[in-house]
């Protein structure tokens, strides 16, 4: 399978469950402010290290649950920050969900063109460390907001978001298809 078909297949599995939490809860995550969204993917992520490292867990949803929790956080950062002048709490389901997915198709698209550049290169990574890139792009969001959004060289949130949850992407991918090799040879 390819990388394209791949990615879409696990944005599929997260949308749908966004779709269904904002069935349930509406668009209550707009109250949260872009470094409360970061500290909730930091959350996630600490959670996988944490539980990478342990070998075992005590709470049941497993690290690729987190993967998901992840993305969708991303998304909903990206959104955010294109909703920055907008005062509403509460967006329609529909336009919520054609957010979600011009984030998805924008940060596809950086996907592709880095996916070109680098070879594929995340093929060969490791699952944990995909999660301590992502611990260390967190920590440039928090000190980028630290720092009132302000850059002197580097790129700004949006672009580590994306990478984010590119990365949380890929580890869904690689997770499903140890997956499945390993029931195959069962």
């Amino acid at each position: 399978m390819d990388t394209i078909t791949q990615y879409k297949a696990v944005i599929k599995r997260c949308q749908t469950l966004f779709q269904q939490k904002t069935q349930d809860y509406g668009t209550s995550w707009r109250i949260l402010r872009l470094p409360s969204l970061t500290d909730q993917i930091f959350i996630k992520a600490k959670r996988i290290r944490s539980i990478q490292e342990k070998g075992t867990q005590k709470i049941e949803e497993g690290i690729a649950d987190e993967f998901v929790g992840i993305i969708n956080y991303c998304i909903i950062s990206l959104i955010q920050i294109d909703l920055q002048q907008d005062s509403r709490m509460e967006i329609p389901a529909e336009e919520t969900m054609k957010r979600y997915e011009e984030a998805v198709s924008m940060t596809l698209a950086l996907q592709m063109n880095k996916n070109h550049d680098y070879d594929e290169a995340w093929r060969s990574m490791r699952v944990s460390s995909m999660t301590d890139i992502i611990l260390m792009k967190l920590l440039r969001v928090k000190q980028i907001e630290d720092n009132a959004g302000s850059t002197l060289v580097s790129e700004g949130v949006a672009a580590n978001y994306q990478d984010m949850l590119n990365y949380a992407v890929f580890c869904l991918i690689l997770i499903g298809e140890t997956t499945h090799k390993s029931l195959k040879n069962e």
